[in-house]
């Protein structure tokens, strides 16, 4: 990729609807090139590795108001280290990892930001609640009060059609329509992180708020 990413982010926007946050996946990204991102207006960076997000915020504790975005398989015993170093956390997969949020949070006076990964169509290769599972733990979620449940997460398995991707994005947003009718004191669904570099123009299409690109913004990594 031979332009620029400001030349690049030109590119994507037009597509996006105001009502869609971009998130620049900057994992295995060198912090000079996100700060050229961030020249270019971005200030929403997704990482999913504990350790390297933690340098790097250490290397661009210039810029404030970024907004750090954890979308990684988060294990339970890095579930402190997140909560410090996170303002929102995309990928809890699990009742146990929210609730061992919950109590953290109440611990370090943090409220953090939460989507409920979930898996529309069975996917050995992700994690997430399926969706019987995701219903059936509602209760206890809603219980975890000092978390900031915001919506829902998912991520196609591989090989779909555009077609097959649509419909698992659009079952994921009448999801979260579902559980909002529920009327849950501690469970938001305004919000959907859907959507990476190579299908976020399905998710757009389909209702998402939050895209999370990388290769079409940084370029290939490694």
């Amino acid at each position: 990729m031979s332009s620029s990413i400001s030349d690049r982010l030109a590119t994507i926007r037009p597509s996006l609807p105001a009502s869609v946050r971009l998130i620049a996946v900057s994992k295995q990204v060198p912090t000079e090139l996100m700060r050229e991102a961030y020249t270019a207006g971005i200030r929403d960076f997704g990482e999913n590795r504990i350790q390297e997000a933690a340098s790097k915020q250490a290397e661009l504790q210039d810029l404030p108001d970024i907004t750090w975005h954890f979308i990684g398989n988060l294990q339970s015993n890095k579930a402190k280290k997140a909560l410090e170093l996170f303002d929102w956390i995309h990928s809890v997969d699990h009742l146990h990892l929210a609730q061992r949020l919950n109590t953290l949070a109440l611990q370090l006076g943090v409220n953090p930001q939460i989507c409920l990964q979930v898996k529309i169509l069975p996917d050995p290769n992700k994690a997430g609640w399926t969706v019987p599972e995701l219903l059936a733990d509602l209760q206890a979620l809603d219980q975890c009060k000092n978390l900031q449940i915001q919506g829902l997460m998912t991520i196609p398995p591989f090989g779909l059609n555009e077609g097959e991707i649509f419909n698992v994005f659009d079952q994921t947003r009448k999801l979260a329509q579902e559980i909002a009718k529920k009327h849950l004191q501690h469970l938001q669904m305004h919000q959907l992180s859907m959507g990476m570099s190579g299908d976020y123009h399905i998710a757009v299409q389909a209702g998402t708020t939050m895209v999370r690109l990388g290769t079409i913004i940084f370029g290939k990594r490694g």
